[in-house]
C-alpha cells in the first residue's frame, strides 16, 4: 500500500498566501472545538472571504476507518473516499465545502510518510527525529493541503481553519504543537490567529463562574511556545464582566478578543453569538484582511436557526440502531433527519432504540427492555435502520423491518438497514428461513447479501466501496428517483462491503421488492422499493453525508414527510423535492 502523502501546494504569482486560523482546547475534551471552528468558517465566509478547513488528529491510525463509533463516535466518508473524523462532517454542513482524505491529518498518516521517505532514501542518511523531520513533514502537509480549493473554484482559499483535536498538554499531540508553534514564526502574526477554547465552570455549592481552569491551561499553552488571540469560552450562562476582565488580566488577551460560547437552544446559533460578539473583526484585524473583507451577511443563517426555536410541532422518528448509547454514532444521520424535518417545519423526535431490545431473546432477560423498546416503535411514525457491522442485533432490525412493512409504516434503510429489508423478505415473504447475510452467517445456502468479490477479506482499513458512485435509476417513475427531482441517476457517498447477492433479485422483485437503482455495471443494487407501501425504500448509500441545513436529503425527506402523511400531496404536485430544497 502506498504511503499517504499531502498534494503539491498551488503555485499562483501574485496571490496572497493563505492565512490560519488555529483552534486549539484546554481544560477537558468534548467542549466543541469542532462546531467552533465551524462556526468560525461561516462567520468569515459571510463576510466575503473563501475558507478551508483542516482537522489534526494525535491518533497513531492512519484514518478514522477501523475505529469503533464507541471510540470517537462515527466515521465520515468524504466523496474521495477518506474514512474521517466526524468534525470534518460539520465542516462541510456548516461551511458547504467538499473536503478531501488530506484535510484530516493524522499521527499515523504523518508516521508512515516520514517513514516511507527514510526507506527511499530522502534524508540523505540523516539520523530521522521528531524535530525537525516530523515537524516539518506536518508544515509540509497543512501548507499544501490548505492551498487545495473545496469550494468548487481554482484559486486557493484566504483562510484555512485548523483544529487540533485533544486537548493542549497531551503528549500525543505535542509534535503537532511544535510544529504550529514553528509554523506561526515563520509565517508571522499577521499571517497566524489562534483561538484557544476553554472551559468556565461553575461549582454548584458556590455558584461562581471559576477562571482558573482556563489560566492554567493557557498557561500551558505559553509554556509550549503559542499564545492565543483569542479566547472562546465554554459555559453554561453568559460570562459576566468581571469575569471577563479577570481572564484578560491573567491569560494577556484583550477583552474584547475574550469570546463567550454559552450554551444555546440549537448548534445555529453558535456564528450567530460570534458574529454579535464581533470575532469576525478581531480574526481579521489579526490576519490584516480588512481590505478583503465585508461586514458578515448571516440574513438566511439567522431566518434558519430563529425558525428552528419557532417550531411548535414535531414527529417521532424510530432509530433501531447497534450504538444508540453513543448518539454521536449516528451524527450524520441526525443531522439528516433535522435538515429533512426543519424542511417540513417540524422538529425531530428521535426515539432511539437498541435492536438487540426488540429481539426475543431480550423479552427472557430484559421483559421491561423489550416491552419499553416496542411500545416505542409502535408510537414512532416513522423507522429508520442505519449502517452498521456485526451480528449484534440483527434479529431486532429483521424485526423492525418486518413490522414496517406489514403495517405500512413508513421505512428507510441505509446500507446495513437497506440488506436487512432483503433478508427480512427472504425469509418471511419468499420462505427461505435460512436466507442471510455472508456477514453473519458464512454456512448458509441463502446468501440473499454477500460479500463484494474485488474486496480484500484480510484487511480492514481502507478496503470497502468507498467514497462517491454513481446509482443509476432502472425505472424513472420510481418514487426514490422522484424525491430526487427524477434525474437519470445521482452520486452519492459509500462505505459498505457487503451487498445484495444478484442471483436473488428476480425472486425479490416477483414478491413485490422491486430494485429500482443500480450501479453502471447494472449487477449492484443501489436502491430497492416496495410496491403497494406508503414508503418502505432501501439504499445501500449513505445519502446522510451530503445532506446539507439548506439541502436536505432527499430520502429522508421523502421519509419525513410520508411520517406526517405529505409525500403523495408533494409528489403529485412537483416534480419531486428539488425545487422545494432550493
Amino acid at each position: 500500500m502506498s504511503s499517504p502523502s499531502p498534494p503539491a501546494p498551488a503555485k499562483e504569482e501574485g496571490r496572497a498566501p493563505t492565512k490560519y486560523v488555529l483552534i486549539t482546547g484546554g481544560v477537558v475534551s468534548g467542549l466543541g472545538k469542532g462546531v467552533t471552528a465551524s462556526s468560525i468558517g461561516v462567520v468569515l465566509k459571510a463576510c466575503g472571504l473563501r475558507v478551508t478547513c483542516i482537522k489534526i488528529d494525535p491518533y497513531l491510525n492512519t484514518d478514522a476507518g477501523t475505529m469503533s463509533p464507541f471510540e470517537h463516535g462515527e466515521v465520515f466518508v468524504l466523496d474521495d473516499g477518506g474514512e474521517v473524523d466526524l468534525d470534518l462532517g460539520n465542516y462541510e454542513r456548516f461551511i458547504d465545502v467538499t473536503l478531501t482524505r488530506d484535510n484530516n491529518i493524522t499521527t499515523g498518516k504523518i508516521y508512515q510518510s516520514v517513514i516511507e521517505k527514510e526507506r527511499r532514501g530522502d534524508y540523505l542518511g540523516k539520523t530521522v527525529q521528531v524535530v525537525p523531520h516530523v515537524t516539518d513533514e506536518i508544515k509540509q502537509w497543512i501548507q499544501s493541503v490548505s492551498s487545495v480549493p473545496v469550494d468548487g473554484q481554482t484559486r486557493p482559499a484566504d483562510v484555512c481553519v485548523i483544529e487540533l483535536g485533544g486537548t493542549v498538554g497531551d503528549i500525543e499531540s505535542m509534535p503537532f504543537i511544535e510544529a504550529l508553534r514553528q509554523l506561526s514564526f515563520s509565517l508571522g502574526k499577521e499571517n497566524f490567529c489562534l483561538i484557544h477554547v476553554s472551559l468556565v465552570p461553575v461549582l454548584g455549592v458556590v455558584g461562581e463562574q471559576k477562571t482558573k481552569p482556563t489560566q492554567h491551561s493557557v498557561r500551558e499553552l505559553r509554556a509550549l511556545g503559542l499564545t492565543p488571540d483569542l479566547l472562546a469560552c465554554r459555559s453554561a450562562q453568559p460570562l459576566i464582566g468581571s469575569v471577563k476582565e479577570k481572564l484578560s488580566q491573567f491569560c494577556h488577551v484583550p477583552v474584547e478578543n475574550i469570546l463567550n460560547i454559552h450554551d444555546v437552544p440549537n448548534l445555529w446559533h453558535v456564528p450567530l453569538i460570534l458574529r454579535n460578539q464581533k470575532a469576525h473583526e478581531a480574526v481579521i484585524k489579526q490576519l490584516n484582511l480588512a481590505r478583503s473583507a465585508g461586514p458578515p451577511e448571516l440574513r438566511d443563517w439567522t431566518d434558519m436557526a430563529e425558525s428552528y426555536d419557532n417550531l411548535k410541532n414535531s414527529v417521532k422518528v424510530a432509530l433501531v440502531g447497534k450504538y444508540t448509547n453513543l448518539t454521536d454514532s449516528y451524527l450524520s444521520v441526525v443531522k439528516a433527519l433535522l435538515h429533512a424535518s426543519v424542511a417540513c417545519s417540524l422538529k425531530p423526535s428521535i426515539q432511539w432504540i437498541a435492536a438487540s431490545d426488540l429481539e426475543d431473546a431480550t423479552a427472557k432477560t430484559a421483559p421491561d427492555a423489550h416491552a419499553e423498546a416496542w411500545e416505542t416503535l409502535k408510537g414512532s411514525s416513522c423507522i429508520l435502520i442505519p449502517g452498521g457491522f456485526g451480528d449484534r442485533g440483527i434479529s431486532g432490525m429483521i424485526l423492525a423491518a418486518k413490522y414496517a412493512r406489514e403495517n405500512k409504516v413508513p421505512y428507510l434503510g441505509i446500507c446495513l438497514g437497506m440488506q436487512i429489508s432483503v433478508i427480512e423478505m427472504s425469509r418471511h415473504v419468499l420462505g427461505l428461513v435460512d436466507a442471510d447475510s455472508e456477514e453473519f452467517n458464512k454456512d448458509t445456502p441463502n446468501h440473499v447479501v454477500m460479500y463484494m468479490p474485488e474486496v480484500s477479506k484480510t484487511h480492514m482499513g481502507n478496503t470497502m466501496r468507498l467514497g462517491c458512485r454513481r446509482t443509476f435509476f432502472s425505472k424513472p417513475d420510481c418514487l426514490t428517483s422522484k424525491l430526487y427531482g427524477s434525474p437519470p441517476h445521482v452520486d452519492e457517498r459509500h462505505r459498505h462491503r457487503y451487498e445484495v447477492n444478484p442471483s436473488f433479485v428476480p425472486m425479490l422483485e416477483s414478491a413485490g421488492l422491486h430494485f429500482v437503482g443500480c450501479d453502471e455495471s447494472r449487477k449492484r443494487m443501489e436502491v430497492v422499493e416496495l410496491q403497494d407501501h406508503p414508503f418502505y425504500v432501501g439504499v445501500q448509500f449513505h445519502p446522510e453525508f451530503k445532506s446539507r441545513p439548506r439541502r436536505p436529503s432527499p430520502p429522508f425527506t421523502g421519509l419525513i414527510m410520508a411520517a406526517t402523511k405529505q409525500l403523495g400531496t408533494i409528489l403529485n404536485t412537483s416534480n419531486g423535492y428539488v425545487g422545494a430544497f432550493d
